[in-house]
């Protein structure tokens, strides 16, 4: 059974160790769009020279070049029978070339999964991870300017996804195993 997933969620929610568990639950690759820069940034694909440069002067890459790196991702042997997608698309011109994408492939996507996390408890882990990391840019302002970003550029994704019928909201605090499994059975498995 295929499995084509987008995870969704705050900075601190838990995305990137969802994604590893699911990956292995349900036989199919994790996606990172920031893996895929890095990987091309390391092949030094032409790819990867471009966004480099954007990288380097401290710019978003383009959509163009985000959305060609994600489409040769996704292309790959591994990708062929599902994937798991985490920090793309971040845009609604991202969910347009994802749905042209897959529609190329005869594909469409299964489900959306968003991990939901109140507040203050993310402001917390990304202060904590902040000190383990000696990343003294990440105050308590900068986070919450962050967590607000990200809910007003999501917004309009889960709304659109939601209004598509594709929406999971997952509660993503507790322990990790247990939000492993309240994802899967959010998406019948």
């Amino acid at each position: 059974m295929s499995s084509r997933i987008i995870l969704i969620g705050p900075p601190g929610a838990g995305k990137g160790t969802q994604a590893a568990r699911l990956s292995e639950a349900l036989g199919v690759p994790a996606i990172s769009t920031g893996d895929i820069f890095r990987a091309n940034v390391a092949g030094e694909t032409e790819l990867g020279r471009t966004a480099k440069r954007y990288m380097d002067a401290g710019e978003y890459v383009p959509d163009e070049v985000t959305n060609s790196m994600v489409a040769d991702r996704l292309a790959q042997e591994d990708a062929a029978e599902g994937f798991l997608l985490d920090g793309y698309p971040r845009t609604a011109a991202q969910v347009t070339e994802l749905d042209s994408m897959l529609e190329a492939r005869s594909h469409s996507l299964d489900h959306v999964v968003e991990l939901t996390a109140d507040t203050d408890e993310v402001v917390g882990r990304l202060l904590a991870r902040a000190s383990l990391q000696g990343r003294s840019d990440d105050t308590e302002d900068v986070i919450r300017h962050r967590l607000d970003v990200y809910a007003e550029q999501t917004q309009p994704l889960t709304d659109l996804y939601a209004e598509r019928g594709l929406l999971r909201r997952v509660d993503g605090l507790g322990e990790v195993e247990e939000i492993t499994a309240r994802i899967l059975a959010a998406i019948g498995r």
